[in-house]
């Protein structure tokens, strides 16, 4: 099973790296990739360096060009594509059908991975671009239940990768409405939820802070209260008169004791989600995963659930806390 960590930087790629990361997936500073933040992603010249870091290692990059692009913007896309193939990347991981379709014809050799963006949640529509676009892997949206996971290892024509840790999206991947309602901007197209020209933070002569996303109140911060980046669904709203997490509360997904059935479901590779976030995030959360990992290959029937695992797993997680998300429901 292949452990896929993030890269924002090179550092970040670094740290990954030489925490136990089998791959890293990377992006360019631009709208190409779903984690458009300012001062995050790789130029040119870093995505070289980062590619034989990894290399020397062993280890692989993935090119995240997982957005949107409008007609007219294609070209760029189209050049990202042509950048991943010269600089030796691994595979892109995309969602856009003219993307993938570019990639296939023009560089046939670079694997394609289809991305979470992609909403692909059934066998049809993995079957559908294994066969029109030659994708060697799929990554599962968020909103599967462990049977449904499970179900499409199965019948899926491709391998599978899953999230494993890091933050939770309450939208169907790659249809995201919440962000483009309040600023105008698509984060599935402009590669960001809450585009940084649109939130304004306000500090209070008591020490509190609030923040708003193009001058809607997002959250109201107590003193020395841990405050994240706002974002439309994580924010506390009024609504009836109570203040609360309305739409979803900060939380990360872990998945840790899932990992005996993730393993024996047949998932080839665990994604572990945070390019926004900083290198201790990635070398800690990257170190936790490779010691499970393989002390799980070591010895499956003795693996347990590690105390340890989890507190620093926890440290890491938004609010502190974490939540299995879909993949508890019994439901199908």
């Amino acid at each position: 099973m292949q452990l896929v960590c993030p890269a924002g930087n090179l550092p970040a790629l670094q740290a990954a790296i030489d925490a136990g990361a089998d791959s890293v997936y990377a992006g360019f500073r631009d709208q190409t990739n779903a984690r458009a933040f300012p001062g995050l992603n790789f130029s040119d010249e870093e995505l070289r360096t980062g590619v034989a870091y990894a290399h020397a290692r062993g280890r692989k990059v993935y090119l995240a060009l997982n957005t949107y692009p409008e007609s007219a913007r294609l070209p760029q896309w189209y050049a990202a594509v042509d950048k991943a193939a010269e600089f030796g990347c691994d595979a892109i991981i995309a969602a856009e059908m003219a993307v993938l379709d570019y990639a296939t014809r023009t560089h046939p050799s670079l694997a394609r991975h289809l991305s979470v963006q992609g909403s692909a949640t059934t066998a049809p529509a993995l079957r559908y671009m294994h066969e029109r676009f030659g994708i060697s892997r799929a990554v599962l949206p968020r909103v599967l239940s462990l049977q449904q996971v499970e179900r499409l290892c199965e019948r899926s024509p491709v391998p599978l990768e899953v999230f494993a840790f890091g933050s939770l999206c309450i939208m169907v991947e790659g249809r995201c409405q919440l962000s483009s309602y309040v600023t105008g901007a698509s984060p599935n197209r402009h590669g960001v939820c809450s585009p940084a020209k649109f939130v304004r933070w306000e500090e209070h002569p008591d020490g509190a802070r609030s923040v708003r996303l193009n001058d809607v109140l997002i959250d109201r911060f107590q003193p020395r209260e841990p405050a994240g980046y706002p974002t439309v669904c994580k924010g506390r709203f009024d609504v009836g008169g109570e203040i609360f997490h309305a739409l979803e509360e900060p939380t990360s997904l872990n998945t840790l004791e899932l990992l005996p059935k993730l393993v024996q479901a047949g998932v080839v590779a665990l994604k572990i989600e945070g390019r926004q976030r900083g290198v201790a995030y990635v070398r800690s959360v990257t170190r936790t995963w490779r010691e499970a990992l393989d002390r799980y290959q070591a010895s499956p029937q003795q693996w347990q659930l590690q105390a340890d695992w989890q507190h620093a797993l926890s440290a890491h997680a938004e609010g502190h806390q974490t939540t299995l998300g879909p993949y508890h429901r019994r439901w199908h």
